[in-house]
């Protein structure tokens, strides 16, 4: 199983285009351009998974809008695609993503990551989530949709939020 060490490339290679990923630790903030917070949310011993779809599941999160900090966008993201409110959340690193081939060559992307503990809210989905799964932490990996490529980074933000990292 493998596992994103801190500073590792991961190369992901969709539709053409080459990026690179890496994982930072939360005290070593990356240099890019601020691309959201995601969150691995948890509320009475189960995890949140949200689809647009019902077949891609995946974490709340998503990009920032003006004067947001990287707490500010994983709270509004929670609240809009979870229908969730975030009681208290605790940093677990920092994706940095750099496009190596493809339209958006040399662009450097970088994302916050988050254990967050919620509270759900009626599911009123307003956004681009139609569904909402709470999964035990235990099925969280298989519940997953982890696109290609993607594997070491996601089992980090598991293993750092204190979940199993599946195989």
């Amino acid at each position: 199983m493998h596992i994103a060490t801190d500073g590792e490339a991961v190369d992901i290679i969709t539709a053409g285009d080459h990026w690179q990923s890496s994982w930072y630790p939360p005290s070593n903030l990356p240099a890019g351009v601020p691309h959201g917070s995601t969150g691995v949310c948890a509320v009475g011993g189960h995890v949140i998974l949200v689809s647009g779809d019902g077949k891609y599941w995946q974490f709340p999160g998503g990009r920032p809008e003006a004067g947001e900090d990287w707490s500010d966008t994983l709270a509004r993201e929670v609240s809009e695609e979870a229908c969730a409110t975030v009681l208290g959340c605790r940093l677990l690193g920092f994706s940095r993503g750099v496009c190596m081939r493809g339209p958006e060559q040399g662009l450097v992307l970088v994302r916050a990551l988050w254990r967050a503990d919620v509270r759900l809210d009626a599911w009123t989905p307003e956004h681009e989530m139609v569904e909402r799964r709470l999964v035990p932490p235990e099925s969280v990996w298989d519940a997953l949709s982890v696109p290609t490529g993607w594997e070491p980074i996601y089992r980090r933000i598991l293993i750092e939020a204190g979940i199993p990292a599946g195989q």
